[in-house]
């Protein structure tokens, strides 16, 4: 991993830690991506309305360190039927912009195509991501993930992996 000197990220830095976090969820390497988070992430996936509150609202995920902890916990046993075997997935990042800081995180913004292919056929899923990157030990982390899918208004198939 890139060590950065401060929080001055720049978008070079921010656009290879977004391939590298994309290719670890591609590849199922559970334990790499886990390493990329902070003790206090968030990571949701709005059903419906992006501006509603996840605490008193359905979500697809919404989940907090510890819930990020056991979702990979599941995946990684093997018996999570809906990943048994695991989707072959490939994700294309792309529009990636800067769009601010809230105190100590950058705020970055984008978009993405993934491609799901599984014995029940393929799924394209779509969408725009949310980060919040944060500088913890000369490393970027992820502090906060929320993937506003094209079709969230719809009725979602299994998303049994990472998105």
């Amino acid at each position: 991993m890139t060590a950065v000197a401060d929080a001055g990220l720049d978008l070079r830095q921010i656009e290879q830690f977004l391939y590298r976090e994309a290719r670890y969820a591609d590849e199922h390497d559970y334990d790499a991506w886990e390493a990329l988070w902070t003790d206090d992430a968030l990571y949701w996936v709005p059903a419906g309305d992006d501006a509603a509150d996840p605490r008193s609202q359905v979500s697809v995920i919404y989940d907090n360190r510890n819930r990020i902890a056991t979702r990979l916990k599941q995946l990684r046993t093997g018996k999570r039927y809906s990943q048994s075997p695991p989707s072959n997935l490939r994700r294309v990042i792309s529009n990636v912009e800067i769009l601010g800081t809230e105190g100590s995180d950058t705020v970055v913004g984008a978009n993405f195509v993934l491609v799901e292919s599984r014995t029940r056929g393929m799924e394209i899923w779509a969408g725009r991501v949310t980060y919040k990157l944060r500088v913890v030990d000369g490393e970027i982390r992820l502090a906060y993930k929320k993937v506003s899918l094209v079709n969230k208004d719809q009725p979602l198939p299994t998303l049994a992996f990472l998105i």
